[in-house]
């Protein structure tokens, strides 16, 4: 899908997974290079979080491979100096503070305690840092999850669901931090249910629905017709259609 001038950091060949007789992701194949950035959509259900932990080496695959930077990521050592990730449906220790949540994640990833301060400062939640993060709004524990993500140095970016719960202000803000660091040289991958939300900032989609529907521009998807990208996508993902 990307310029093939451009290295992928994160290649999906062929990977899918089954549990028992449950295929929640089959045959799928796509890259990802920096730079640009590439909008994962999908319905809910679509197997979209399931692919987002291949990459993350948090489950293995039932054939094919995902890799980032080259390698496959068991190795949790491995895992986070490559990936910044931020998974949908991931607690918190909602007893602890703001801080001390990523003082933790700091010890955990090899990270000066001195990132702490740098990224609450990065996400807007550096007066909060002292707050406990049962206290936290939706917005406030979607930047904290960000925050964690943050932590070091890593080339890739891959965040699920980063909108649920976002106020507009909010959205605003993610869209801007994806932004520079797509622009920065970094790799991201954004996954999203709602297509309104990132239509406006990714710049290139994967659509997919069990296995990928649709890997390459706006421009491409939409091409002569008059109709719009809503419209093509809601075409590829409907549920009535043939698979």
């Amino acid at each position: 899908m990307p310029d093939s001038s451009r290295h992928p950091s994160i290649e999906y060949d062929g990977f899918s997974k089954h549990f028992g007789r449950i295929r929640a992701v089959e045959g799928i194949t796509f890259s990802v290079a920096p730079g640009p950035i590439v909008g994962f959509l999908g319905p809910n259900g679509a197997g979209k979080t399931t692919a987002l932990r291949g990459i993350l080496g948090l489950l293995r695959p039932t054939r094919g491979s995902a890799t980032a930077l080259g390698k496959p990521l068991e190795a949790p050592e491995n895992r986070g100096l490559v990936v910044g990730a931020h998974l949908d449906g991931i607690g918190f220790e909602t007893g602890i503070t703001a801080s001390r949540h990523l003082k933790i994640a700091c010890l955990a990833l090899g990270q000066p305690r001195s990132r702490v301060d740098e990224v609450l400062r990065e996400v807007d939640l550096a007066a909060l840092a002292r707050r406990r993060v049962k206290t936290f709004s939706t917005g406030m524990v979607q930047r904290l999850g960000l925050a964690t993500a943050l932590l070091g140095s890593r080339p890739i970016f891959v965040v699920d669901e980063p909108g649920n719960g976002l106020d507009p202000e909010d959205l605003r803000w993610l869209k801007q931090n994806l932004r520079t660091f797509a622009d920065e040289g970094g790799t991201v991958l954004v996954s999203s249910h709602q297509l309104a939300d990132f239509s406006s900032i990714v710049d290139e989609l994967v659509i997919m629905k069990r296995t990928v529907l649709y890997a390459g521009t706006h421009e491409s998807l939409v091409g002569a017709d008059n109709a719009t990208l809503e419209e093509k996508y809601f075409e590829l993902t409907d549920p009535f259609a043939a698979q």
